[in-house]
Order: C-alpha cells, then structure tokens, then sequence
C-alpha cells in the first residue's frame, strides 16, 4: 500500500462507499472516485490511481450486478452480448484517445449532456413506465449490440466520464426498458468492460491492490445498498438520481473547460 495518511485512507473508504452507491442507481460513480484517489494519493502515476479504480469499481458494480440479477428481470445473456461489444469498442476508443484532444470532445460531451436533461425533464414518463415484456426482437439486439456497447463502449476508451449513465439512457431509449431494469443491465455490461479494463492495468503492473483490496470492501458495501434501494423505491428515484448525476457532470466538465 502506497504511503497514505490516515485521514485520506478514511476518506477515501468513504468516497468508494458513495461511488459504488451512485454507480448502482444509476451509473457514474467515477465521477467521484477516480478525483477522490487523485486527490488522496497524489504521489503516485496516475496510471495506478486509474488501475485501481478499476479494481475497486469492479467489486461493487459486480455485487450490485449480482443483486439486481436475483431481483430483476434482466436478461443476462443480452446483457453480457452487449458488454463484449462495449468491451471491443472501448479497445477502440483507447486506440484512437491518443490522437483526440479533451478539449475538443468536452464541449461536444457537453452539449449532448445538457440535451438529455432537457429531455429528461420535459419527458417525466422516461423509463418510468414497465419495462417490454417478452424476447427482445432481433433488430433491437443487434443495434443495442451496436450503438450501445459499441458505442457507448467506444465513448468510454476515447473519454470516458458518464459512461455508466450513457449506457443506462440508451438502454431505455433502445431496448424500451424500465429505468431500474436499464440500470441492472448497465451493471453486466459494466463488469465486462471494467474486466477487460482492469486485466490490462493489472498486466502493465498499474495496480495498487492492498489498497484496492480495501477500498472495494466499501465499495461493494455502497453497491450492493444503491441496487437495493433502486429496486424498492423504483424508476421515480431512479430518474431522480440520474438528473442529479448528469448535472454534476455537466458542472464537473463545465470546471474542466472553463476554469
């Protein structure tokens, strides 16, 4: 374990218990994680603090996954399809990461954030109706296998904040699924992808594991309490959480922009 105080480790025991929280509700919990271990471990590449991330993220995405699946009627093997994709396309946006400029993409990222809280907000009926019943149809599959892992997949190695709350919007929109149910299959999806992410951490030596080990303990905590709480309260708290998340990441990437 790196040379850390006492008051940081606890302070990020607490940032990995409300990150794996908000990734379980709705996505985006690394929007406060990843700056919490920046924050807390500043001496160290930043490379190890993403490894890490990754390490501790994939405990508590994968425990919330395990309960919504119990609970929620979500199909698994969609979900895993979708996540290979998002798997291949995320190799693909880290492919291309080098040649793009953040400040290209953060004002485009912006726009499209702020256009999906307005239709959040002027559609209150957004994946808060039942999710279809039945098989999904074959030309569903293949573009939610596309566009969403794809992608979404895509987005996450060429960028990357929101992705999680990406995937649980254009789950909804293209597979016509309830916002809880959106949720839990954006959490298979997410343990492939943070699968495939970690192992190459893990094989460039990029992770920090006794404090990983640590931090997931918490984060698995806050997974397993926000799947939870997203099944009993249902899609209205869901939606809630959402529009919260996606302003912050309007707010935290207006900051990187502009200030």
């Amino acid at each position: 374990m790196p040379d850390i105080s006492l008051t940081s480790l606890v302070l990020l025991c607490l940032a990995a218990l409300l990150a794996g929280w908000i990734d379980a509700v709705v996505g985006g919990g690394g929007l406060l994680l990843l700056p919490a271990m920046l924050l807390g471990v500043p001496h160290v590449p930043a490379a190890q603090c993403l490894g890490t991330n990754k390490a501790v993220a994939i405990v508590g995405t994968a425990g919330a996954a395990v309960t919504y699946v119990r609970r929620a009627p979500v199909a698994v093997l969609t979900a895993v399809r979708i996540g290979l994709a998002a798997l291949a396309g995320s190799m693909g946006g880290a492919f291309f990461a080098a040649g793009v400029s953040s400040d290209v993409l953060r004002p485009a990222i912006l726009v499209v954030l702020v256009g999906v809280a307005v239709f959040v907000l002027l559609r209150p009926s957004f994946g808060t109706g039942p999710a279809a019943r039945g098989p999904v149809g074959r030309a569903r599959l293949v573009t939610a296998i596309v566009l969403v892992g794809g992608g979404v997949g895509f987005y996450d190695g060429l960028f990357g904040p929101g992705t999680g709350t990406f995937l649980v919007l254009a789950l909804t929109a293209v597979l016509h699924l309830d916002l809880v149910t959106a949720s839990a299959t954006a959490k298979v999806v997410n343990v492939c992808t943070n699968g495939g992410a970690l192992a190459m951490f893990a094989y460039q030596g990029n992770v920090m594991w006794r404090l990983a080990a640590l931090m997931a303990v918490f984060n698995l905590a806050g997974g397993m309490l926000g799947a939870r709480m997203a099944l009993r309260k249902g899609a209205g708290f869901v939606r809630g959480v959402l529009l919260a998340v996606v302003f912050s990441l309007v707010a935290k990437l207006a900051f990187d922009q502009w200030a």
